[in-house]
């Protein structure tokens, strides 16, 4: 996000936030929806009230990462709830934000794992646009929040829409990569067929209160690992 982009939502509007070409025909049927409908009102009365929505743009991730280029699926939760944090991809933060502490575990797992020399990346930020426009889609299953409220936007019908996301890469003929992280992304596995030969992956949150902890801890999964070897083995 460039320094002149908003941080904030500015308009409830689905025009005004570009997606992929694959995704358009989903993401219209789910916007002319009675659920869809009743979001964009939501989000409309939010903003009237003064409310600071995050992110600017909440299709971030389907803007990104086109459903014909997605390889891998790393599913969040809902976004950074601090001003000036959510970019639109789970787990991602804009350019020159600090990294929460869930951040910071997924890169020393990714260090543990594969011996990436972070935080002497390219780009030692905490900005995953450049996982996104190379085949992860970072998708969060409630895609707006609240300043300071986290889960405030959950229940008003974005699940419906991440839902529908999750079918569709997952019903694809390519095999792909799914990383489940704690219980909530979990509870879509049952969106994945187990017939379409995907690798699904899946541990506790990469949150500092369950990363370490049984019964799947985060730090030391061999998440990245594993999923380097699958997609060598099928092509990637």
């Amino acid at each position: 996000m460039s320094m002149q982009e908003p941080s904030q939502l500015q308009v409830a509007d689905p025009a005004a936030w570009p997606v992929a070409p694959g995704w358009a025909p989903l993401v219209a049927q789910f916007f002319a929806s009675p659920r869809g409908l009743a979001l964009l009102d939501f989000l409309r009365q939010r903003l009237a009230a003064g409310a600071s929505v995050f992110p600017p743009r909440p299709l971030r991730a389907l803007e990104l990462t086109a459903p014909e280029a997605v390889r891998v699926v790393i599913l969040g939760q809902d976004p950074y709830h601090g001003r000036g944090q959510a970019e639109g991809l789970a787990f991602s933060v804009a350019p020159g934000v600090p990294l929460p502490p869930s951040l910071r575990n997924i890169f020393k797992e990714l260090q543990r794992d594969l011996g990436t020399p972070w935080p002497a990346f390219p780009d030692p930020g905490g900005s995953l646009v450049r996982w996104a426009r190379h085949g992860v889609l970072l998708l969060n299953t409630c895609l707006t929040v609240e300043e300071g409220q986290p889960a405030s936007h959950a229940g008003k019908g974005w699940e419906q829409l991440s839902d529908a996301v999750i079918r569709q890469v997952a019903g694809g003929e390519r095999p792909l990569v799914f990383m489940l992280w704690g219980s909530h992304a979990q509870a879509k596995r049952a969106l994945i067929p187990q017939d379409r030969g995907h690798l699904v992956l899946c541990a506790n949150h990469p949150s500092p209160l369950s990363a370490l902890r049984p019964p799947r801890p985060f730090i030391g999964c061999g998440h990245f690992s594993q999923a380097r070897a699958f997609r060598l083995e099928h092509g990637g």
